[in-house]
């Protein structure tokens, strides 16, 4: 049997992620051996060891380390991600950001530095889905 192939990191998240509510409000530090979803909002640094998930009412004010990252919200502070990271078109990131690679949906906000250390340059998409 063949697994069908998974083009889009948010459809790779896998199984069991950690869940920040729509309306959750977070201060502290935040730690995920696996993937996490943030629909409220999060002030304070981040490890995620697994995919982060950003759902557009997210917003989260720190410094965030992620193995991969979709991102459809707002960050304030510094985000680093291991491998792929997408920004959608909702998403407004006034932060540095350092990704082995990016795609930046249009219509999307960054207003910081930003570092691709693959070496590729930054794709730009047009977004094909409804913001969730």
């Amino acid at each position: 049997m063949s697994e069908t192939l998974k083009r889009r990191l948010i459809d790779q998240i896998g199984d069991s992620p950690t869940f920040v509510a729509e309306g959750s409000r977070l201060t502290g530090d935040v730690e995920s051996a696996g993937p996490l979803v943030v629909c409220g909002a999060i002030r304070g640094d981040g490890r995620v060891g697994g995919a982060l998930r950003m759902a557009v009412t997210a917003e989260w004010d720190g410094e965030i380390h992620a193995r991969a990252a979709v991102i459809a919200g707002r960050i304030s502070g510094r985000l680093v991600v291991e491998d792929k990271l997408e920004v959608g078109a909702t998403a407004v990131l006034r932060a540095d950001i350092v990704a082995r690679s990016i795609a930046v949906a249009k219509g999307a906000i960054i207003d910081g530095v930003v570092t691709v250390t693959s070496g590729e340059p930054v794709l730009e998409f047009e977004e094909k889905r409804a913001a969730r």
